[in-house]
């Protein structure tokens, strides 16, 4: 059973204008985040099987993009709990010696008082194959999107296609990534990335 996937990161919050850590924070979209979804209207195929994080910023993304479409909601594609760093930027953390540990390790160790950035990139990996599988349970293939965080498309991409490159998928807002996925094999191909406004 194959399938054309859409993942796509939520739009802009007042965080993301700030480039601060916004993990479980449930932020509602900027105004410049709804203008520049608003972009997407008509662009987009409509799906077949329509899911999302269950944090109103994704909630509210895939109202925009998809105003026809009832989406389902994963509860284990939220984003990662940043903990100490949750609503901080880069400026407001150097010089942490907390945040520099992490910083040094690749991003790789546990947030203070927060999420485990590889059991999160599996819980993100867990989510889209359960969602694969009731998607191919509903359907014989089709046009599946998921609204999710971008810290989940690169932890599902990683997964799928390049190991050990989780920041090759980095993605910006109201971006994400096109692909055909063999619900069978598990294989992903042909991925193409898109932004607002067309650009790659």
């Amino acid at each position: 059973m194959k399938w054309t996937v859409y993942l796509i990161r939520h739009g802009k919050t007042e965080g993301n204008l700030r480039r601060a850590y916004i993990g479980v924070t449930d932020q509602p979209l900027c105004e410049a985040g709804k203008q520049e979804l608003a972009w997407w209207s008509g662009r987009l195929p409509r799906p077949d099987a329509l899911w999302c994080s269950p944090l109103l910023r994704c909630r509210q993304t895939a109202q925009i993009l998809y105003p026809a479409v009832d989406a389902q909601i994963c509860q284990k594609l939220r984003e990662c709990d940043f903990g100490a760093f949750e609503g901080k930027n880069y400026e407001q953390l150097k010089g942490h010696p907390a945040y520099q540990r992490w910083l040094d390790s690749g991003g790789t160790i546990p947030f203070p008082g927060g999420e485990d950035p590889m059991a999160f990139r599996v819980r993100s990996v867990s989510a889209f194959q359960a969602i694969a599988r009731q998607a191919t349970q509903q359907h014989p293939g089709g046009t599946l999107a998921i609204v999710c965080h971008g810290g989940t498309i690169m932890a599902v991409l990683e997964a799928l296609v390049a190991p050990h490159e989780f920041y090759r998928w980095q993605v910006p807002n109201a971006g994400g990534y096109r692909f055909s996925y063999d619900a069978e094999t598990g294989q992903a191909a042909e991925i193409v990335k898109f932004t607002p406004g067309g650009g790659r």
